[in-house]
């Protein structure tokens, strides 16, 4: 089943592209982004839902603060919008920048949904958290999300998903057989640093800070918050009196650029597995030049 994936670091343009694609092609857009699941994450995520037009879009908005989104979650709710759109006999366009997300569905994860397992978390409890790191590796060498070796209870969650999948305690995910045919938006350092800067300056205007104190006042936690992302957690802070405002945007501003450094490694390391990506010039004339390798790769 044929799938085309448009990726790039933060403020490349993906949905855009993405939305003229679909307008092309005639197909629906699934969103891989972590961050856009949830409802009320609007100004920080990016969703820029003005963009999408009359374009069908999938998997925004579809889970509330608060709720952890696994990835688990996310490749059962790509399978399921795959399918809907192919039934519907539409052509279906994964975009997004979450690399994780982008990965387990080109490269086809196998994924198994493990419940809590109250007798080996009584058995992790007593132990540090260099013993859990140590656990964890020994259970998953290739562990891909080392974030998890950082926080304690994500760590043991980890711990309790490998061991899980080891038992096999689960069907896994069914995947589609896809033939996914990658595109990625490439600009220059200097113009993707002046674009992502832009991006900061206009969403700091139309409301981002008002959005995270709307947010805080429904009751989401400053801690919450902070695992949501950069333009929550520094503006979290900013409201709770950590930061001036002009500290807010610099290290934000700062942040955000490191951020793209990371998606782009995260890009490279895709290639390295055996991902194809045919990488556009932005500046130019991208759908053209996209519409111009699918029509020699999809026949």
């Amino acid at each position: 089943m044929k799938l085309i994936v448009v990726l790039g670091p933060t403020a490349s343009g993906k949905t855009r592209l993405a939305v003229a694609l679909a307008r092309h092609l005639n197909g629906e857009i699934i969103s891989a982004d972590s961050r856009q699941v949830y409802r009320g994450l609007n100004i920080g995520s990016g969703k820029d839902l003005d963009e999408y037009g009359e374009i069908p879009h999938h998997l925004i908005d579809i889970v509330d603060p608060g709720y952890e989104f696994s990835l688990f979650d996310f490749v059962r709710a790509f399978h399921e919008a795959f399918y809907a759109i192919i039934e519907r006999g539409r052509f279906p366009i994964l975009a997004g920048g979450t690399g994780l997300y982008l990965d387990a569905v080109v490269r086809g994860y196998e994924l198994i949904k493990v419940g809590e397992d109250r007798e080996l978390r009584r058995e992790l409890e007593p132990l540090s958290h260099e013993e859990l790191q140590s656990r964890l590796l020994e259970l998953r060498p290739e562990q891909h999300n080392t974030s998890d070796l950082f926080d304690r209870s994500r760590l043991i969650r980890a711990i309790e998903i490998a061991a899980g999948e080891l038992r096999h305690e689960a069907r896994p995910v069914p995947l589609p057989q896809l033939t996914p045919l990658a595109f990625g938006l490439r600009w220059p350092r200097d113009l993707l640093r002046q674009r992502i800067t832009s991006r900061l300056k206009q969403r700091l205007e139309n409301g981002l800070i008002e959005e995270v104190a709307e947010l805080h006042a429904s009751g989401i936690l400053w801690d919450t918050l902070d695992f949501y992302g950069l333009e929550y957690r520094f503006v979290a802070r900013y409201l709770q009196g950590h930061l001036s405002r002009n500290d807010l945007f610099q290290k934000l501003n700062s942040a955000i650029h490191q951020f793209a450094k990371r998606q782009e490694t995260w890009f490279r390391r895709m290639e390295r597995q055996g991902t194809n990506i045919h990488w556009l010039d932005a500046e130019g004339d991208p759908l053209a030049e996209l519409l111009a390798v699918c029509q020699d790769n999809m026949q």
